[in-house]
């Protein structure tokens, strides 16, 4: 049922961009700037296709073939708050919100799938107390959120990050190393992205935009969370490691600097990389890979307990995710 789930998504999410692209050229043009990488106006918003082509995909899934529990309550709680996520991105794609009631909306859609979709979800109950945990889980979920938009930032990056990943998880489901609505959810958001694939091929004919990459990062986070919940933490760490370093040591740079770090800018790893002299199918192609190799490893932190084996799965991904980082800053001929 996940390959088929899948397949539905990347074919509904396909008709979706052919269908909405000629609306979104008229109403979502996103135009370049200073710190953009495209160099024409470029309709954005075909997440909206990659969600709708998920959820329906889900949904028809759901009907052909219940799932025992409450699969259907999680789904819909989940949907909900990527929607209103969605709504968000898209009034902030075309009239862009205040930094401050940003953060309110998308902390608010978090805590919705946290309390609501995985309230009896404990992570680390004998090292610290159920509040404690929650509003960590809120942050760290607020920040995924933003760290897969941040990343969002050049033709298929989003694509070679999440792709691996929610495939990764997929197969997960279908091993019942999770549970089978997350293992389904993830290979709606994988079949989703691939249907969205030929349209954001560099060079791109449409973006993601806000309202894609935002309800994506908060349903990521949603899914990392239950493989955490599994007692997999080392395998959830290591799946994102590439967004999350990249983006988490941009932003601890520009606080240091002093920037306003809720503006636009051009200084993740992958951008100095284009900067460089790298092609933008070279950076991609390099993270794709790179996130090819952490789901190995995360699948081997999977296969063989054992704190040694976790801590070298996990070592193992620092250092590759670390000289990619180097390479991308100091270009192919240091690389």
């Amino acid at each position: 049922m996940p390959f088929a789930i899948s397949a539905a998504a990347a074919i509904l999410a396909a008709v979706l961009c052919v269908w909405l692209r000629p609306l979104l050229v008229r109403y979502a043009l996103a135009r370049p700037n200073a710190r953009s990488s495209h160099k024409v106006p470029t309709p954005q918003g075909g997440g909206i296709a990659v969600l709708a082509g998920a959820f329906l995909a889900l949904a028809l899934g759901l009907w052909l073939s219940p799932l025992e529990g409450e699969a259907g309550r999680t789904l819909l709680v989940v949907a909900l708050a990527a929607t209103a996520l969605a709504v968000v991105g898209a009034w902030d794609d075309i009239r862009p919100l205040p930094a401050g009631l940003r953060l309110v909306l998308q902390a608010a859609c978090v805590g919705f799938v946290l309390f609501r979709a995985a309230p009896e979800l404990r992570l680390f109950p004998e090292l610290m107390p159920l509040a404690l945990e929650r509003a960590l889980a809120l942050l760290a979920g607020v920040w995924f959120v933003n760290l897969v938009n941040f990343m969002d930032g050049l033709d298929w990056i989003t694509l070679a990050g999440i792709v691996p990943l929610t495939g990764a998880l997929a197969l997960a489901g279908g091993y019942g190393i999770v549970d089978p609505l997350t293992g389904w959810l993830a290979a709606a958001i994988c079949g989703g992205l691939v249907g969205f694939a030929p349209f954001n091929r560099p060079v791109a004919r449409l973006f993601l935009g806000d309202v894609g990459s935002l309800p994506i990062g908060l349903v990521t986070a949603y899914l990392l969370y239950r493989l955490a919940g599994t007692g997999a933490f080392a395998a959830a760490l290591i799946l994102p490691l590439y967004h999350v370093a990249d983006s988490t040591i941009t932003l601890l740079r520009r606080l240091l600097r002093g920037e306003r770090v809720w503006e636009a800018h051009r200084s993740h790893f992958y951008q100095q990389a284009t900067a460089n002299g790298f092609s933008v199918m070279a950076v991609v192609g390099q993270v794709f890979l790179l996130n090819l190799v952490l789901a190995g490893l995360a699948a081997v932190a999977l296969a063989v307990p054992g704190l040694p084996t976790q801590f070298a799965c996990v070592a193992l991904a620092v250092m590759l995710t670390g000289l990619l980082l180097r390479r991308f800053a100091t270009g192919p001929r240091h690389g």
